[in-house]
């Protein structure tokens, strides 16, 4: 492999591994969101909407953002897991058991998308520069 693409491409080849383990990694969250209304039982119906298709949503973007690796998704991921954040105050669920899960599922949606987008278009100084 190193002599088909250089050294270069072998880097660049690793970069993409580790950004693209991050999009699996919120994919397998999403599908722990999708199913968590019928885990946890949810009583607000607002939660259980909200997260149904936030995990929808985050799904599809992620599997998405694993085919092409391009930003949009990794931007919407984001802005997803910030609305999980905060759509307990927002839907008015603030006090249930759902908000405990919106919360922290959202952060670490958020988190991944976020480092995704730093890992992404972060150039360390010691690396040798691809024309």
């Amino acid at each position: 492999m190193i002599l088909a693409h250089g050294i270069e491409g072998v880097a660049s080849h690793a970069r993409w591994r580790a950004v693209a383990i991050l999009d699996v990694y919120n994919l397998l969250i999403a599908i722990f969101l999708f199913v968590s209304p019928w885990l946890f039982a949810y009583a607000n119906k607002a939660a259980q909407v909200d997260l149904l298709a936030s995990g929808i949503l985050v799904g599809l973007a992620s599997a998405i953002a694993i085919a092409t690796l391009s930003d949009w998704e990794e931007w919407l991921n984001l802005s997803l897991g910030v609305w999980l954040m905060l759509a307990p105050w927002v839907l008015g669920f603030s006090h249930a058991r759902a908000m405990h899960m919106s919360v922290a599922v959202g952060g670490i949606v958020a988190y991944l998308a976020g480092l995704r987008l730093w890992l992404a278009h972060y150039r360390n100084p010691a690396e040798p520069q691809t024309p």
